[in-house]
């Protein structure tokens, strides 16, 4: 009897206490847990994520955005008028091209048997007053012989005068008139002979001298180009 009352002693006094310690707080699984006021005044990203941002229209990032936006229009209305600008120069040639696009000659003050040189584009064109025994010359080569076959006449609008670029078609040096094997004109760069009609006959070159265009305005006069 004895003992059964001190068991029954003993256990309300032990259910107490592990009441009491179920009802503590254990210290290492404490969360502190904020109140919602305090949540409700923080944007939901950063509550998300934790970190620091500028807020959306923060007055801190303005001066940068307008200078951005600022040097991307100047850039590309400096662009835009260097583009209009070059299209507007390829457009209106200017008088000093106009000038070279043509040139005008008098041919009647050449004597027979001479050579004239002009300039044309920023190159030597060669004008001959050919003489007769010059005219049968050019005119009886066979041009099956030629290496680069062209007749007399279709170098020659007109016969006693030979007209033609002073460019050795080899490597672009000037070639010498009267001179070579053929009385005709020589490259003394490599050593490229042309006859009296300016056609390749011995040497590196591949191809006779280049005839401009050019037209006849009248009896004396030619324009070339």
């Amino acid at each position: 009897l004895r003992l059964a009352r001190a068991a029954g002693a003993i256990k309300p006094s032990v259910n107490a206490r592990v009441g009491a310690l179920l009802a503590r707080p254990h210290a290492t699984n404490a969360v502190a847990t904020p109140a919602y006021s305090e949540l409700s005044s923080v944007p939901l990203y950063q509550q998300e994520k934790k970190i620091e941002r500028f807020t959306p229209g923060d007055e801190n990032r303005r001066p940068f955005a307008y200078l951005v936006i600022g040097s991307a229009r100047f850039a590309y209305m400096a662009w835009t008028r260097v583009a209009v600008l070059k299209v507007i120069s390829t457009m209106s040639a200017s008088a000093d091209v106009l000038a070279l696009a043509s040139v005008e000659v008098d041919v009647s003050s050449i004597p027979v048997g001479q050579n004239v040189t002009i300039k044309w584009r920023g190159k030597p064109v060669f004008i001959r007053h050919r003489t007769a025994a010059e005219i049968a010359e050019a005119g009886a080569v066979n041009i099956s012989e030629l290496r680069h076959q062209e007749t007399d006449a279709q170098r020659a609008q007109k016969p006693n005068f030979l007209i033609m670029l002073g460019v050795c078609t080899h490597l672009g040096c000037v070639p010498l008139g009267n001179a070579g094997d053929y009385n005709g004109w020589f490259c003394p760069c490599h050593g490229s002979h042309y006859d009296i009609s300016g056609r390749i006959r011995k040497g590196p070159a591949p191809l006779n001298l280049e005839v401009p265009p050019y037209k006849f305005t009248s009896d004396s006069t030619v324009l070339i180009g």
